[in-house]
């Protein structure tokens, strides 16, 4: 079986989940009835460094929502798909447009209907406080909760897997 190190570094494709990884899990409606998230700044630089590094980002959500529209287009993500009831579908019709297999994909999630395409990936990544079921398949479970750091540990692991943490940091540096 491979290592978490091998998988994480045959990643092309990471895919994110939106409620309960990019954010804290929680939906918040003002009075008129808008729907409010809250997302951590770290974790979108890290997802910027792993797209600049060559892997492909893309967002797979049950939720529709203008919020994540606007993120994603913030972080420069621009495979997004929301309100999907089949991620594992998704994944693979994804994967078939970009000319990947699963064993070159991620995905990060923290609930059962993340199951299938955590399942089907070649690398799977969740959050601390996830759900059993997924903690029982999950290749990596992050440190750091979600909406705060889980998905930048993940970004991280990657990059450094990959052997491109070192050039990453430096671009920083100077």
């Amino acid at each position: 079986m491979n290592s978490l190190h091998e998988k994480a570094g045959n990643v092309r494709l990471m895919a994110f989940d939106i409620d309960g990884v990019m954010t804290d899990g929680r939906l918040y409606f003002s009075p008129q009835g808008d729907e409010m998230k809250t997302f951590f700044s770290r974790d979108g630089l890290g997802l910027k460094m792993l797209a600049r590094s060559g892997v492909k980002l893309a967002i797979i959500t049950g939720r529709d929502s203008p919020i994540v529209t606007r993120r994603a287009e913030n972080l420069g993500i621009e495979l997004v798909f929301q309100g999907v009831e089949d991620k594992r579908g998704t994944m693979a019709r994804l994967l078939d447009g970009e000319g990947l297999d699963f064993a070159q994909a991620g995905y990060m999630g923290d609930d059962v209907v993340d199951l299938g395409v955590m399942r089907a990936c070649g690398f799977s990544a969740t959050v601390p406080d996830c759900h059993d079921s997924v903690r029982q398949i999950a290749d990596y479970v992050a440190v750091a909760p979600a909406g705060a750091g889980a998905v930048r540990e993940v970004c991280e692991l990657l990059l450094r897997a990959q052997g491109n943490w070192d050039s990453t940091l430096a671009a920083y540096r100077s």
